[in-house]
């Protein structure tokens, strides 16, 4: 029956986990997965969800399935934290969330939603962006094309270009864009330059998805939904899905959300229905454990002050380790500008490291990045990240 199938290459990110959880080496270090760990280089779990888990503990009671939708309290959580409480869209009810398994569930549920209702959009994501954007809305039958993004000249945005091919799309065309903390590459667009992106997104009629894993991570909690504010004030329509893995450390929970901005309060309902249909014939509903902890600790204001000082610790140690890399690497290599890992924002920098020389820091030096020279910097930590420039400017000509 399934003799015919292709063997699948597996993910080239969880392959390369695979690969270092093998290797031997007692100093071997992991660059590749996009998680945060500790100075200690331990997933850390947080005291403000230990505490929301206990409460939920104590509570007790049935675990019934949650609505489509996803639990009421984590929904309008999810809309306070990346809109404000008293934005006018949050008032006017013009926007609608859902909880989902995940970002990459929201994304999937968007895709899908757009395949189904947007038949002829296309959809353009940043050159380079995510692995998974492109595979996942390809998967739901949408073309994927990208646009300029990551100047590799100077280590930031290619702006003007990026402008310019966005310019030219398709009315109706879908841009995938990354709030904060672009993934693979750390450079983010400037408040600025958000500010003239938009009356572009607007003229063009084009439809912004916006991309928000790492909230809290670039400049902080609220500075980092800049663009997702900006939109709004904006009046545009836009989809946004958000993750909480890495800021509350929940990875295995899957606690994500997918909110869409709409014209007025009707069409927002008219939208909640079709992504519930969405849902329904998909996974059905969410997860109630996640909804449980992410309400309770954006919704309850001692385990919410917790919450931000923990976030605001991560982004601190992140911005040490690129400090102590990029101190190393300019001893190492008096000629050479390594800035750019000070001017990225978030878990991940491009190195500029070729293929060639990321395989020679695995087999030589058991320091385990992607192939395209993308580190996550939360890899590092106080007993690494000297060894891990060392071997970096041993392998850089």
């Amino acid at each position: 029956m399934f003799q015919h199938l292709e063997p699948y290459a597996g993910d080239p990110i969880l392959s390369l986990n695979e690969a270092f959880q093998k290797d031997p080496r007692g100093d071997k270090v992991n660059l590749s997965i996009g998680i945060y760990f500790d100075n200690d280089g331990r997933i850390p779990v947080l005291q403000c969800v230990r505490d929301a888990e206990a409460k939920m503990l104590a509570e007790g009671g049935a675990k019934p399935y949650l609505p489509i939708e996803g639990a009421g309290a984590m929904r309008t959580a999810v809309q306070h934290l990346l809109f404000g409480t008293e934005h006018p869209a949050v008032k006017a009810g013009r926007i609608t969330t859902l909880q989902t398994v995940g970002s990459s569930g929201g994304l999937k549920v968007g895709a899908d939603f757009i395949k189904r209702w947007l038949p002829g959009s296309g959809v353009w994501i940043s050159d380079p962006s995510w692995d998974n954007h492109r595979a996942m809305f390809e998967g739901s039958g949408v073309a994927v094309q990208t646009y300029p993004y990551y100047d590799a000249a100077t280590g930031g945005v290619r702006f003007d270009a990026m402008r310019e091919a966005i310019d030219k799309l398709p009315p109706r065309s879908v841009v995938l864009l990354h709030a904060c903390c672009h993934n693979p590459t750390g450079v983010d667009l400037s408040p600025a330059q958000w500010r003239e992106l938009v009356p572009l997104l607007r003229q063009r009629e084009l439809l912004p998805y916006l991309d928000l894993a790492y909230q809290g991570y670039g400049d902080g909690i609220a500075e980092d939904a800049y663009a997702v504010r900006l939109l709004a004030d904006s009046g545009l329509t836009f989809f946004v899905a958000n993750s909480f893995s890495k800021s509350m450390s929940v990875y295995g929970e899957r606690a994500g959300a997918l909110s869409v901005v709409c014209s007025d309060a009707a069409e927002a309902e008219l939208v909640l229905g079709q992504l519930k249909a969405t849902v329904r014939r998909n996974y059905s509903s969410p997860a109630i454990h996640a909804a449980g902890i992410v309400s309770r600790v954006l919704g309850e204001a001692g385990l919410r002050t917790a919450w931000e000082a923990d976030v605001a610790a991560m982004r601190a140690r992140i911005l040490a380790m690129r400090s102590s890399l990029h101190a190393t690497l300019t001893a190492k290599k008096p000629g050479r500008d390594f800035g750019y890992f000070l001017s990225q924002r978030g878990m991940f920098s491009y190195t500029g490291l070729s293929a060639a020389q990321v395989d020679r820091l695995r087999e030589e030096f058991g320091v385990y990045l992607i192939r395209s020279g993308r580190i996550c910097v939360a890899g590092l930590n106080t007993g690494n990240v000297e060894r891990t420039a060392n071997a970096m400017a041993a392998v850089i000509a």
